[in-house]
């Protein structure tokens, strides 16, 4: 196998994890409600357990990250195939709340551990191409959803219980397990930066720049504004008028197109642009949808998905070009950082719902205070895209000064 064909083998294999990781997220998403009603979990409950599937991943990339130069990216992904398969089984034959805490924190280290293989992976297969084909490789995490999304809807219509839900992801976790095993990965290789190979230590040395320490706080909070927002839409959106299933598909739907054209426009805007838009319009988006019922709430979700499509990639890009002596660790502990701020405001966002709809038990009708509780948690989730906004303005400005002093400086040394 040559090298083209055996990075395109690679990259599909690393594909296939992640439309699994997807599916584990949407299909969760819609069963939180079978959940409740089957296991008697309150909505602070259910954020527990939800809490676990975030938990499990920054515990895996941060382990991952570690051990990336020892391990390799091929054993990363035996792990993550592992504990995919283990989680899928045990979620299946949960008989209660602690049975679904256990599985679910498998199935979010499976997820840890796909993320901590394939990102450096596929940065150190297409090293001149780095976000535009992480943003190629993070099509799948919507397409993922996408597809879970229309199963999980398909599947409860026809009367399918959740079991069978979490059941049909073994298939896609099947696939890529014997893609893993049966294909050659490339040797382990350590980041070089200016030709000189660096180890784990001088990653873990990289990490206390003030810039990496930085884009790690802005990652707790596009991953929320993200994935904390998707993960509830079940629950938030549920009396509003629409399907929240196929309102998650046209977000996702969104998000697959958009990132996997995303090179021209990363081109055109470099990163930091790219991530200040998204900002704005994923606090627009969120507002609208805190206020939007019937229609209105498909064209809020629109232009919330336009949002938060580029986020996770390009912040992942962003630290693999500008500070690539990070390595592999760099961008495990981005992703790890992001999924444990999931984790952590996951069990807070269920408390607001349970809260929100006690202050809105004056409301006529069961349906009315599902939906002002609904409409109470997105004004309050508005607040992560609003702190970015500021976030990366300050630092687009302060970089577009940096490199006007550099170009002034290199013009009158000339």
């Amino acid at each position: 196998m040559d090298n083209t064909t055996q990075s395109r083998a690679l990259f599909i294999a690393s594909c296939f994890a992640l439309l699994v990781t997807a599916m584990t997220f949407a299909i969760r998403a819609g069963m939180l409600s079978q959940l409740g009603q089957d296991f008697a979990l309150s909505d602070s409950q259910l954020g527990w357990v939800n809490a676990m599937a975030f938990l499990g991943f920054p515990v895996a990339t941060l382990l991952g990250g570690l051990l990336y130069n020892t391990l390799g990216a091929k054993k990363l992904l035996i792990i993550a195939f592992s504990f995919h398969l283990l989680g899928l089984i045990l979620t299946i034959t949960a008989t209660g709340f602690l049975a679904l805490l256990i599985s679910t924190f498998f199935i979010g280290f499976a997820n840890g551990a796909v993320e901590a293989g394939c990102n450096p992976l596929i940065t150190s297969l297409y090293p001149k191409q780095k976000t535009t084909m992480l943003n190629r490789f993070h099509v799948w995490f919507p397409g993922g959803i996408v597809v879970g999304a229309l199963c999980s809807q398909f599947m409860t219509d026809l009367g399918f219980n959740w079991q069978s839900q979490v059941a049909i992801m073994i298939i896609p976790t099947l696939i890529y397990g014997v893609m893993v095993f049966k294909i050659a990965f490339p040797e382990k290789a350590e980041e070089v930066v200016n030709t000189k190979p660096l180890s784990t230590l001088d990653n873990c040395k990289a990490l206390m720049s003030p810039l990496f320490i930085f884009m790690l706080f802005c990652m707790t909070l596009t991953a929320t504004t993200e994935l904390a927002t998707q993960q509830w839409i079940e629950r938030i959106l549920g009396a509003s008028g629409v399907s929240p299933m196929l309102i998650m598909a046209m977000i996702t739907g969104v998000m697959a197109i958009g990132r996997y054209f995303a090179g021209p426009i990363v081109k055109r805007l470099n990163p930091l642009g790219v991530l200040f838009t998204s900002a704005m319009l994923a606090f627009v988006g969120i507002s609208l949808m805190s206020k939007a019922t019937g229609v209105h709430v498909y064209l809020s979700a629109l232009c919330f998905a336009l949002g938060v499509t580029y986020f996770w990639p390009t912040m992942l890009g962003f630290v693999a070009e500008k500070m690539p002596e990070t390595g592999a660790l760099g961008l495990s502990l981005m992703g790890g950082a992001g999924m444990f701020a999931v984790s952590i405001w996951n069990p807070i966002i269920g408390h607001w719902i349970d809260q929100a709809k006690t202050n809105a038990a004056t409301a006529t009708t069961a349906q009315n205070i599902d939906l002002l509780a609904g409409q109470s948690v997105l004004s309050s989730l508005s607040l992560f895209p609003l702190v970015l906004i500021a976030a990366f303005g300050l630092l687009w400005i302060k970089t577009y000064k940096r490199s006007t002093i550099s170009a002034s400086q290199a013009e009158s040394t000339s």
